[in-house]
């Protein structure tokens, strides 16, 4: 009791005492990087930063940073943000000593304690699991990975030309952006769990998945944002407010749904398989293991899919220029050169060999990168001396750096004066060897670079040519609704599309219909 009355006497001076400790943690914090500029706030508050991820806009908000403070810039207390290719490059190279931001990687744990291939912050962990991961995502150990796709992108076309045609009777408006997901989804089940969830067959998101990954990246952009994920690690707060696999919906569901699956196949022989899950299983992976991936795999590998596709697809439409002339070098590649028989899809090999095909794609990407994670690199204790386009720039140890993905892309310094534009003349007609290089190593950086590059990477360059070369092969398009193309929105640096809605024709009978 005298202890209580003691502080209680000594209450202001506490205060004070405690005021005065804050303030000077503010102080030396701002310190640290005062020779960074950013938004106002940004040196004393989160709150600037944290509005950002929650506008659900955060590429367009680091793009205006980048734009007005350089290529370098403060967005917080402790964080920087970067459109430069060489320091993001440095950040993730092999050997870097560059780590990963626990504020936004554990953010993304689909449990407390347990984490994935992206939330792992450990490195060794990390280099053992990409080991382990890597043989499943190549046609070493998934020889059917292609035919795989083959058959969904069939059952796209199919799809569209059995209930969504417009012809010059009557218009029948689809919304692109969800049948594209279906097609996504379904590649992605397939080789995944070795069996689609036949979201193309039904015309319809037969799980819930779409649905529920949104409402998982929701609660995971909040959480992020408000600093809340220290919080939502506790497993007694995270069994209350977090997602749980008794749920009927949502990202618990998908995760329960998930767990199902991987125990049905469990339960036969895994070693006669030759997919995504079968390579998993002989590279050491657990139950609880292949859980946590596939289902970061049914988010991650479907939504930044769909979201290329759909960007490619909708500069492509409303690109008159270069809609005419990628049709007629289709075209040409079809019946002309008989290299796509009718009815087959056309093959990964040779779709790589159209130029004007991969510049649209290259281009799609570029102008509208489907992926724009946050990143953070904690800088090494001690920290390090960099180069920004050629000034040297020192960087404190412990903090951290993110990535601008926007900026980046669209810099004009790489890409031209016209980098804000779609022009996929641009890969084809560039005489500089140098700049062109430039141009490809900074385009690389949107599957990651070094350590941290997208293991999916092949099969999405797979799903994305055979579907654009399909697409355009068997139809005619336009936008029903030129005024407003789609609805979007970009969690933790993941895009989400609705309302993408477009007229469709088909080519076999000039969309005149009966």
């Amino acid at each position: 009791m005298g202890l209580l009355l003691q502080l209680y006497e000594l209450r202001w001076l506490l205060a004070t005492a405690g005021l005065a400790v804050y303030i000077t943690n503010k102080i030396r914090a701002y310190n640290r990087l005062k020779a960074f500029k950013g938004p106002f706030s940004t040196g004393w508050s989160e709150a600037w930063h944290a509005w950002a991820i929650l506008s659900l806009k955060s590429h367009l908000k680091y793009k205006d940073v980048i734009d007005k403070y350089g290529p370098i810039a403060r967005v917080g207390p402790n964080d920087l943000l970067t459109s430069s290719p060489e320091l993001l490059a440095h950040m993730s190279a092999v050997r870097s000593p560059y780590t990963r931001g626990k504020w936004y990687h554990r953010a993304t744990r689909h449990q407390p304690g347990i984490d994935h291939l992206f939330s792992e912050l450990d490195e060794d962990k990390h280099t053992r699991r990409r080991a382990q991961l890597a043989p499943g995502f190549s046609g070493k150990e998934n020889p059917e990975l292609e035919a795989s796709i083959d058959t969904h992108v069939s059952q796209l076309i199919h799809l569209i030309r059995s209930k969504h045609l417009s012809t010059t009777r009557k218009s029948k408006p689809m919304d692109l952006a969800r049948k594209v997901q279906f097609l996504t989804l379904d590649v992605i089940s397939e080789i995944g769990f070795g069996q689609p969830f036949g979201d193309l067959v039904a015309d319809d998101d037969v799980h819930g998945y779409i649905a529920a990954g949104e409402i998982g990246l929701l609660v995971i952009t909040i959480t992020m944002a408000l600093g809340l994920t220290p919080l939502m690690q506790i497993p007694w707060i995270a069994s209350r407010l977090g997602p749980s696999e008794k749920d009927t919906g949502g990202f618990g569901h998908m995760v329960a749904n998930a767990r199902a699956l991987i125990k049905e196949r469990l339960k036969r022989d895994t070693d006669t398989r030759s997919d995504m899950l079968a390579s998993f299983v002989r590279h050491g992976l657990s139950e609880q293991e292949l859980v946590n991936e596939s289902t970061l795999q049914i988010v991650a590998g479907s939504d930044t899919s769909a979201a290329a596709l759909r960007a490619i697809m909708l500069y492509v439409i409303t690109h008159p220029r270069v809609y005419v002339k990628l049709q007629a070098e289709v075209d040409a590649a079809a019946p002309l050169r008989n290299l796509v028989p009718s009815g087959e899809v056309i093959t990964d090999a040779k779709a790589r060999d159209l130029p004007y095909l991969n510049a649209v794609i290259k281009e799609g990407l570029r102008i509208h990168p489907p992926v724009t994670d946050q990143l953070p690199k904690r800088v090494p204790d001690g920290g390090e001396t960099v180069t920004v386009e050629g000034k040297q720039v020192y960087l404190p140890g412990g903090i951290f750096v993110n990535q601008a993905a926007w900026p980046l892309h669209m810099s004009k310094t790489v890409f031209g004066e016209d980098a804000d534009e779609f022009r996929p003349e641009r890969w084809l007609l560039e005489t500089d060897r140098e700049k062109l290089a430039a141009m490809n190593r900074t385009h690389e950086l949107i599957f990651g670079w070094g350590r941290y590059q997208c293991l999916g990477k092949p099969i999405a360059q797979m799903e994305i040519g055979k579907a654009v070369f399909e697409l355009m092969r068997n139809f005619d398009w336009c936008l029903a609704k030129p005024e407003n193309p789609w609805k979007e929105a970009n969690y933790i640096g993941l895009f989400t599309h609705s309302d993408m809605w477009v007229l469709v024709t088909d080519r076999v009978d000039g969309g005149s219909g009966h």
